[in-house]
């Protein structure tokens, strides 16, 4: 829900997870960005309403996506003026974001914009050791539940997805056989991912 209460806390999911894909330059900019468009929601369309934001890659661009089920009420620039209490939040991101746009559907609009990386590839986001071992982790398990992707020089993001998802699986299992309880696991886990250890 597009809440004012919220936004603080878009704010801290977007930086941990840019600075987890090894994307701390552009925590800054995504955090205003983010703030601006959910703002928009809420003047809008209304406080309250069904809103999603999807941070995803776009080659070598940061993608955010706010999506909301009014296709009436369509984000603009705007030339504000001064002493104009609105009217900046479009500007704002038309500012910071290297493009911006507005897809329409039958039931919602998406209302995204990019932000160039320091990445030379689309898959060259860091994150240090962690990412690292995961990333070989993943390529492990895509490679088992699609054997085609051994001829690609990288997963797909879908396969990888699936592949990540099966091996925090197979490892819940693992901790289920040790007698560990799988949620204090996932707490343990959260914690540790959120305070950056």
């Amino acid at each position: 829900m597009a809440e004012a209460q919220e936004l603080a806390a878009l704010r801290r999911i977007v930086r941990l997870h840019l600075k987890a894909w090894g994307l701390p330059r552009q925590v800054g900019a995504a955090q205003l960005c983010v703030s601006e468009l959910v703002a928009n929601v809420i003047r809008h369309v209304g406080s309250g309403t069904p809103t999603s934001l999807r941070l995803s890659m776009s080659g070598t661009y940061l993608r955010i996506e706010v999506r909301d089920p009014d296709c009436r009420a369509l984000p603009t620039l705007v030339a504000a003026g001064p002493d104009s209490e609105t009217g900046r939040g479009v500007a704002v991101v038309d500012a910071i974001a290297d493009r911006w746009g507005v897809l329409l559907g039958s039931d919602r609009k998406v209302t995204w914009c990019e932000i160039a990386t320091d990445l030379n590839t689309p898959n060259g986001h860091g994150g240090g050791v962690r990412v690292t071992r995961a990333e070989a982790m993943i390529s492990l398990y895509g490679a088992v539940a699609s054997p085609r992707a051994l001829n690609a020089s990288r997963l797909t993001t879908a396969v990888a997805r699936d592949a990540a998802v099966d091996v925090m699986v197979d490892l819940l299992h693992w901790m289920g056989a040790h007698g560990y309880d799988a949620d204090d696991v996932l707490d343990m886990a959260q914690t540790r991912y959120e305070s950056g250890l």
